[in-house]
């Protein structure tokens, strides 16, 4: 036994992957990849294992179980790796596993030029300027790539939900072919801030528009998939997402975003200069430290407001105190709550993505875009610290 491990350190990996280069030059460079990854996910798994090669140890934790292939698709062609296993399936190299995140880009690169209506021809031509020309790719390979992809999105669309606080919700709208004709759909986005205190993107649908059915449609769809503990919702007062929301979640606090608030006040402001006074005045009433100081000083531009803005004043009394829900909330809660400028900031990076499409084909190729966007975020937020500090 320690006369085959020692044939087995015989040879070095090293000085093989040189060799290699030396012999072929930039054309070898496949094979010396091939030769350092099989060899580092050999070291690692020994490191997984805490024991060499048919060392016999008291530290050891699992058994070697042999080799798989593995090929993958990189930037200098297809290569086929040894994957090392063990007899538990609890080790996979980490060398390996960004490679395939490396191939999840790839995918998302190609549903962008596939949603874009790029041609199979195209594609392939995009695909072997990124991976080289040596790379034999047919529009099998093409169309199984975006079967993969869309079963993948469509499984995280409908993954399971669990304890929600916090929910925040907005809609934004895309140019769409549907039929014969161009319309404006809307993207419906929920996110969240779940009892562990992690920002979570919890869905998305793509509607004909932002009337009541489709925003119930879509919060139904939501709490089917488990979505539970809503106690805060936060949203702009389109009359669609309010009658839904108060259809499926009757009694949950509602926070109207302060920053719309602040935006729609302009509009009853006739003259132009006064428009920064009005500005500081609302600011300074959403910035009180408590519900009665905020309906205090409410209370007193108001009085200021009849006399110099009375549409502003009339608007005011009715809508600003939808505001003041998040003084409910704790301090640093209500830091991040009293908009819905996080989800906007989203919707925002979603459009300047979406912007090079000008125009989807079909609300599927809407649906596929963003929900690759909104699921690569959503796996940045779930590996980022926590948002929220939910101990109460």
């Amino acid at each position: 036994m320690a006369q085959r491990a020692q044939l087995d350190d015989s040879s070095n990996p090293l000085h093989d992957a040189y060799a290699c280069l030396l012999a072929n030059g930039l054309d070898g460079a496949g094979e010396a990849l091939r030769i350092l990854v099989n060899e580092a996910s050999r070291i690692e798994r020994a490191q997984h294992l805490q024991a060499m090669p048919y060392e016999r140890s008291a530290q050891r934790v699992d058994q070697a179980n042999g080799y798989k292939p593995k090929t993958m698709l990189t930037r200098m062609g297809e290569i086929t790796f040894e994957v090392p296993q063990v007899r538990s399936s609890g080790f996979y190299p980490s060398a390996l596993e960004r490679g395939s995140r490396s191939e999840q880009s790839m995918n998302l690169a190609l549903a962008e030029m596939y949603v874009q209506g790029v041609s199979t021809r195209k594609v392939i031509t995009v695909l072997q300027q990124l991976v080289g020309p040596q790379i034999s790719i047919s529009s099998t390979q093409i169309s199984r790539c975006a079967e993969k992809l869309d079963a993948g999105l469509e499984a995280w669309r409908t993954r399971p939900l669990d304890e929600t606080p916090y929910v925040l919700l907005d809609a934004r709208y895309e140019r769409v072919r549907e039929g014969n004709q161009i319309v404006d759909c809307a993207v419906l986005v929920a996110i969240g801030v779940t009892a562990s205190g992690q920002r979570r993107v919890l869905g998305v649908s793509v509607a004909l528009s932002e009337a009541e059915v489709h925003w119930r449609a879509f919060l139904d769809s939501l709490i089917q998939r488990g979505l539970r503990g809503v106690k805060f919702i936060a949203s702009d007062d389109h009359a669609g997402l309010k009658a839904a929301r108060k259809a499926m979640f009757p009694g949950v606090l509602w926070q109207r975003c302060q920053f719309h608030l602040q935006h729609n006040a302009q509009g009853y402001v006739s003259k132009v200069e006064q428009r920064k006074v009005v500005a500081r005045q609302i600011r300074a009433i959403f910035s009180a430290p408590d519900v009665h100081e905020a309906n205090r000083l409410l209370n007193i531009a108001i009085e200021g407001w009849t006399t110099a803005h009375p549409k502003l004043a009339t608007w005011a009394q009715e809508n600003i105190p939808e505001g003041f829900t998040v003084f409910g909330l704790s301090v640093e809660d209500r830091v991040r709550m009293h908009t819905i400028n996080g989800l906007e900031r989203l919707n925002k990076e979603l459009k300047r993505r979406t912007r090079v499409a000008t125009l989807f084909p079909n609300t599927a190729s809407c649906m596929r875009l963003v929900s690759a966007m909104l699921a690569e975020h959503d796996e940045e937020w779930m590996s980022a610290k926590i948002y929220l500090n939910m101990i109460p």
